[in-house]
């Protein structure tokens, strides 16, 4: 791998960014930030190869949203997170054709109140739209029941709000004892995206042209922007534990042969400092990859994309 392509490689610095918001705190070294953007497109060509079978399946050339959300329909927390998402979108659209000099182009990545308070407080009021996929079983009569404000939310939506808790409770303890202008930084990073006023870099770096007949809508790219986005937070988290595992283990290891002198090795008022923290190498975001590979449920329709006959299991993380 030529990590130093820079026509191959064009997503460095949005990869460390979206690295650094998910506990990465060194500067990852050009081979892993490589390696994560080949895993990223990899699953990307996946998913508009897979997707755009669906949707010729149903006997059209473009890739509609739903098509993408089926082939992760068994990941019921990312589908619900995905719904949210677009749910926001919709009312920040509205929000801006409703208010003139409203803020531009916001990235949907980012919380839904991150606007400050009174742009938060008007999409507030403004209803969301109910994302509604085809394949579910509410919505395949022809008559809908009247929206109810109040009625519980299901299973899968608890899974997707504890996942949201959990997201914001590792965020704060990342953030609460940063300086402000570490923070600022952070929330700037929190903006990162493959897709985001990229939108044709992103089409051509995929070989979207030569994967689909059909143009992507901009609901389709938006989504690609929110796996992307989560693949790498994915691998970066992954890769951080199994990178912990690994200097226990080394800790464990030379604490066991230098037992005959702990007391040569005592730490003095003139020692040197320890070693730096290391950053996140290859082999740690390898591990994870098959790691996240092992536990994620198998989705028949996603498979690697090798260029040829599809011979091995690969699902969307």
């Amino acid at each position: 791998m030529n990590g130093n392509n820079p026509e191959k490689y064009k997503y460095r610095i949005e990869i460390q960014q979206m690295m650094f918001v998910s506990g990465e705190t060194n500067d990852p070294p050009i081979e892993t930030t490589s390696l994560i953007e080949d895993i990223v497109k990899g699953q990307v060509v996946e998913i508009i190869v897979q997707s755009t079978k669906t949707a010729n399946a149903r006997g059209s050339k473009s890739v509609l949203p739903e098509d993408i959300i089926f082939l992760i329909r068994s990941d019921k927390a990312k589908v619900n997170r995905l719904r949210t998402y677009l749910s926001w979108k919709d009312v920040r659209k509205n929000a801006k054709d409703q208010e003139s000099g409203g803020v531009e182009g916001t990235d949907l990545i980012d919380d839904s109140m991150g606007q400050g308070g009174k742009n938060a407080n008007d999409m507030m009021k403004l209803k969301k739209s109910k994302i509604r996929l085809p394949w579910e079983l509410q919505f395949m009569f022809s008559e809908q029941p009247l929206d109810d404000e109040n009625e519980e939310p299901d299973d899968a939506e608890r899974e997707a709000t504890l996942v949201s808790l959990k997201r914001l409770k590792t965020a704060d303890d990342r953030t609460k004892n940063m300086t402000k202008d570490e923070y600022v930084h952070w929330s700037e990073c929190r903006q990162a995206s493959f897709t985001f006023r990229k939108g044709r870099r992103f089409k051509d770096w995929a070989g979207f042209s030569a994967l689909s007949d059909g143009k992507p809508s901009d609901d389709v790219i938006d989504i690609l922007g929110f796996l992307t986005f989560e693949i790498v937070c994915s691998l970066t988290e992954e890769a951080l534990i199994v990178k912990q595992e690994e200097e226990s283990l080394n800790k464990l290891s030379v604490s066991a042969k230098q037992t005959s002198d702990r007391e040569k090795k005592r730490k003095h008022l003139f020692d040197g400092p320890d070693e730096a923290a290391k950053p996140l190498s290859p082999e740690h975001i390898l591990e994870a990859w098959r790691r996240l590979q092992k536990i994620k449920p198998k989705h028949k329709a996603l498979r690697n994309f090798a260029g040829g006959r599809l011979l091995s299991t690969a699902n969307v993380i």
